[in-house]
Formats: C-alpha cells, structure tokens, sequence
C-alpha cells in the first residue's frame, strides 16, 4: 500500500493494512456491499471505489448505499476512466461516477477528478456504532453424473489449495489487483469464470491461460458481481482464454452452460 498525505491506496480493500484507521481509502476494489463492510470494519473514514460497470442490480456500487446509512462517506469512479485493480491508477486518472449521500454533502459530485473527491473527503466524519456483519459465501457442491466439484466463492479471496482441478466460480473481478500475477488464482483450478466489471476486467484470463486453467468472464450487466451464485445462474459469457474455448467456452453463451461442460469434463 502506498498513498498520498492523509490518504492511502489499497489496490484490494481486503488488504487494506494496519494504518488505514482513520485515513481515506482509495481502492481498486468494487463498491458492492461486501466491499463496503471491509472498509467499515477496517474503520477508515471515507472510501473511493471503483464502480465496476455499476452492472445488474447496480452490485457495482451498492456498497455506497449500505455506508451512507452507516454515516461514513464513499464514492466511486467511472470505470471507463481507470482499471479496476489499480489504486494508484483510480487516484491520478478516476472521475467519480457516483457518491452517496454523505459524500455528496462534502462537495464530491459526478464528474469530479478523484484526486478532488479525495480532498473532498478529508472533512469526513468518522463513522460512528457497531458495524453489521456482513459475510461473503463459499459453497461446494458436486452434482451427479459429474467429474468434478462445483465451487462457488462469493470472492476469490476464499479459494484454496485444495480446490485445484475443480470448476471455481466467483464474485469477484477478472482483473488482477495489483501487479503480482500470483494474485490471478489461489488454486490450479480446471475452470474459473469471474465478471468483467464493465468490460475490461479480463487480465487474470492470459495469466491463468499461461497456467493452464481455462478461464472466462462474465459480463457486469449479466450477473452481479460479488455474488458467485449470481455469475453461475445469471451470467452471460464475455471473454474466455483459449483453454475455456477448448472446453466449449464461447462469447455469448450463458455461464451455466459452460460450467456444465466442464463438471461433466
């Protein structure tokens, strides 16, 4: 994590570091609710999202909802103005998409640099009182006539080890935070699909391509993002590496086909 004075720079809210209390976050994490919580629990004093494509049922940025009605200020940028993933690159080149209520009482408005959003933000009260929990899920599953199990994570972050060679489906973008190419996948899974965040969150796929894992996104206005559950009945494929096309994998077709494909091998 690097930063500015009085602000810092979390290029995924789940690592937002020890000295993040009290501070404004820029991240490259999305604006939806778990996001939202992260940044609450960490108790920073007002956060910049990236809006993700807003997408299906505005997941993008319901977060920002959830922590105007905590008191604490939040906002997100356009994400045809910066890569989600990348703080440093939302702070020097975001224009802010959407503010909540908050927010919008320091002066933060659609149109904004981020970099102005920021020093808006300074002036923010601290959110006060318990924060609710919010949990991501995890479910396992294999269904019959099947070769494989079917994982389903709310957010990569709660791959494991032992998931590798089975069908991992999550919330979470398909970008890399960051620049470490180990943060693409947590497991040598045989099928991974993800949401595209708007339409350029595709760079995990030729990472994990390099690893033979066949990958796909799902696109942002198909499936909520954040929610595993929603990529799996809901999304609609809109990028795949060359391994998901040898699986069957193509531009279009819905998720739950392809995964289909790939359970039964």
């Amino acid at each position: 994590m690097t930063g500015l004075p009085d602000a810092l720079l979390a290029d995924s809210i789940s690592k937002p570091g020890p000295d993040c209390a009290g501070r404004v976050v820029v991240t490259g994490s999305h604006g939806g609710i778990f996001a939202a919580f992260l940044a609450r629990e960490a108790g920073v004093r007002a956060a910049i999202f990236h809006d993700a494509g807003v997408g299906l049922d505005r997941a993008g940025i319901g977060g920002l909802d959830w922590l105007a009605a905590q008191g604490m200020a939040a906002a997100a940028v356009d994400h045809a103005s910066a890569a989600i993933g990348q703080a440093a690159q939302i702070l020097e080149h975001g224009i802010i998409s959407h503010a909540n209520g908050p927010a919008a009482a320091l002066g933060v408005v659609a149109g904004m640099s981020c970099k102005a959003a920021t020093a808006c933000l300074q002036a923010a009260v601290m959110p006060t009182g318990a924060c609710p929990e919010v949990r991501e899920g995890r479910t396992e599953t294999t269904p019959e006539k099947t070769k494989r199990r079917l994982i389903l994570v709310d957010s990569a972050s709660l791959v494991t080890p032992d998931d590798a060679g089975q069908v991992i489906v999550t919330g979470s973008h398909g970008a890399l935070f960051g620049t470490d190419p180990a943060n693409a996948l947590k497991a040598q899974g045989y099928l991974a699909l993800f949401n595209d965040a708007g339409g350029a969150a595709t760079t995990r796929l030729p990472v994990l391509q390099d690893r033979g894992i066949a990958a796909a996104t799902v696109a942002a206005n198909s499936a909520r993002i954040g929610e595993a559950q929603s990529t799996w009945q809901d999304g609609v494929i809109s990028a795949v590496n060359d391994s998901a096309a040898a699986t069957g994998a193509k531009v279009g077709m819905p998720a739950r086909d392809l995964i289909a494909l790939a359970l039964a091998g």
